[in-house]
């Protein structure tokens, strides 16, 4: 099989460029500041003991400070609806049932 000559030009360059890429890509650190857990619940019921536990467990974890916010009404969905606002950043999560 032969392979023409401009096409084995283009191979042989990248084959020498490949070199002087990086091989490891680095992630980015998260959590770098506090988290909001939102949970669409009043204070003082089930899921408000529940989201504050597992609250409790993600900042001994991930060693960040984790803001338990009661955000009431509609059956959840104005809770939903902040937590769909808030930037995709993954600083802003729910607890839902």
């Amino acid at each position: 099989m032969t392979i023409p000559r401009r096409r084995f030009l283009h191979l042989a360059a990248g084959a020498a460029a490949l070199p002087a890429m990086p091989r490891i890509g680095w992630a980015q650190a998260y959590p770098t500041r506090p988290i909001t857990l939102v949970v669409p619940f009043p204070a003082g019921g089930g899921a408000d003991a529940a989201g504050h536990m597992l609250g409790e467990r993600m900042r001994v974890s991930l060693s960040q400070p984790v803001v338990i916010e009661n955000v009431t009404g509609a059956g959840g969905s104005i809770g939903v609806g902040r937590v769909a606002r808030a930037a995709s950043d993954g600083y802003t999560l729910i607890f839902g049932t």
